[in-house]
């Protein structure tokens, strides 16, 4: 069981099996490569990015990545050319393990929580619903996803304080931002960046998104309800601890001021170019401000403040491990030089068919892609230029083509174990990948069946 005085670290249990997971995986995927050809588009840069250029693919006949390559793989991710944001992932994590333990001991965490309690403990399902709306809005309107990960063990503690377990926890933080990075209706990072290069207006489109939200959200609120009610405890007054001890009046204020910063750093971003590049950056920026003015405040002395902020960044270090395997596997595909192969057959095979197979067949083409490429920007700028052309032929319209890119890409996200931000919250939460696979399976698929649907509702209409 977490409780507030256990720290923000990867438990051993949920970190081998997400070990063992990807492990398997990279190993797989090393093998797989090998039985591919080597082949290559040109590219041309747009707007500083390397966009391919369709219709220019050639195979090169290269020779197979060496064997030994497939387990320095995790190593290479963190020279390899554009995965910066590998590294800024690792700080960031480090960091916020930190300022997170530092909270928790200093009681801020509690104190929250206990005020919230105190006000909707009789309306618990109210507050279930609005949590889970605000956390799919924050994904859905402005983009936030990896930034959500702090958040992750406050609401796991504010869900078992309610009478409620660690998955309803998820379920309405990170489930719910994932959902709505993918039921997108402004999302910068992936409708922007797609919109952007099929040459759309930005966010048009923007009434049917919109529709498919407040479906999305439905959904995902019936069953996070349904699985509330069914493990609820009986008297939620029994499960609060009413004699907490109040945290030192500065660090509570100083706490409040770095939230609002991050607060106003996140709702700006859509609206301040600079804010969307290096939010990442300034939310831990944030925390380590946050983290280490508490620690100095609230401890006997500033040494044991110091240490335990130490002590909370070492608990998030296992983590470390599972990004570099996540992200180690699309470092075999890249460095095997055959992830342009793969993007070229599985455009190749869906010219000529139906319209509804080929919007289908663009909707897989993305699910696909999204296993190994988790990056909704990088995978538009990969993707967007091949599909482009195979739907203007066929007379589809490439705003349908953008909807199809957006479903594909995030629902997967909560789902698919190459995502260091899943297996990072599945740390965090104490929870086996096994057991959270059991638990979203069936969500994840109706929620393919309905994006099908959906998308062949919008071709039906014009969209």
């Amino acid at each position: 069981m977490m409780d507030v005085q256990q720290t923000a670290s990867i438990q051993k249990k949920a970190f081998l099996s997400a070990i063992v997971i990807l492990s398997v995986l990279l190993v797989s995927t090393g093998i797989a490569v090998r039985f591919i050809p080597t082949g290559a588009f040109d590219y041309e840069l747009i707007n500083g990015v390397e966009t391919i250029i369709p219709g220019t693919f050639q195979y090169t006949n290269l020779n197979p990545l060496p064997i030994y390559r497939i387990f320095t793989a995790p190593f290479e991710v963190l020279v390899a050319s554009g995965n910066t944001l590998v590294i800024a992932i690792i700080l960031f994590l480090l960091i916020i393990g930190g300022s997170i333990k530092v909270l928790k001991e200093a009681n801020i965490i509690e104190h929250f929580i206990y005020k919230i309690i105190l006000r909707y403990y009789n309306k618990r399902y109210l507050l279930l619903a609005l949590i889970t709306l605000v956390f799919m809005s924050v994904g859905a309107f402005i983009g936030v996803f990896e930034e959500i990960v702090p958040l992750v063990p406050i609401m796991i503690i504010l869900a078992k304080k309610l009478g409620w377990d660690t998955k309803t926890g998820l379920g309405m933080s990170i489930l719910a931002a994932g959902f709505g990075f993918s039921a997108a209706i402004t999302n910068p990072f992936t409708i922007g960046v797609a919109q952007q290069l099929s040459n759309l207006p930005l966010f048009s489109g923007f009434f049917y998104r919109m529709i498919i939200f407040l479906l999305i959200y439905g959904i995902l609120l019936l069953f996070l309800v349904r699985h509330a009610k069914r493990i609820a405890t009986d008297d939620v007054v029994e499960a609060i601890d009413f004699s907490y001890q109040a945290p030192h009046p500065f660090a509570l204020k100083w706490t409040i001021l770095w939230l609002v910063m991050m607060m106003v750093s996140i709702l700006l971003s859509p609206f301040v170019p600079l804010l969307q590049s290096y939010n990442l950056i300034l939310i831990t920026l944030y925390f380590l401000i946050a983290g280490i003015g508490v620690a100095l405040v609230s401890f006997k002395t500033k040494k044991d403040g110091l240490k335990m902020y130490i002590s909370g960044s070492f608990g998030m270090a296992p983590g470390i491990a599972l990004i570099l395997l996540a992200t180690g596997v699309k470092q075999i595909i890249v460095a095997s030089n055959v992830l342009d192969t793969i993007l070229y057959r599985l455009s190749t095979s869906l010219e000529g068919s139906q319209d509804g197979t080929i919007i289908i067949g663009a909707y897989s083409f993305v699910l696909i892609a999204n296993f190994f490429i988790g990056s909704g920007s990088a995978k538009a700028f990969l993707i967007m230029p091949i599909l482009n052309p195979l739907l203007d032929l066929s007379e589809i319209s490439r705003q349908l083509g953008v909807l199809a890119f957006q479903l594909g890409d995030g629902f997967s996200n909560m789902f698919y174990p190459t995502n260091a931000v899943l297996l990072v919250s599945l740390g965090l939460a104490e929870m086996s990948y096994t057991k959270w696979f059991k638990w979203t399976v069936l969500l994840q698929v109706l929620v393919v069946l309905i994006s099908i649907g959906l998308l062949l509702i919008g071709l039906g209409v014009g969209y």
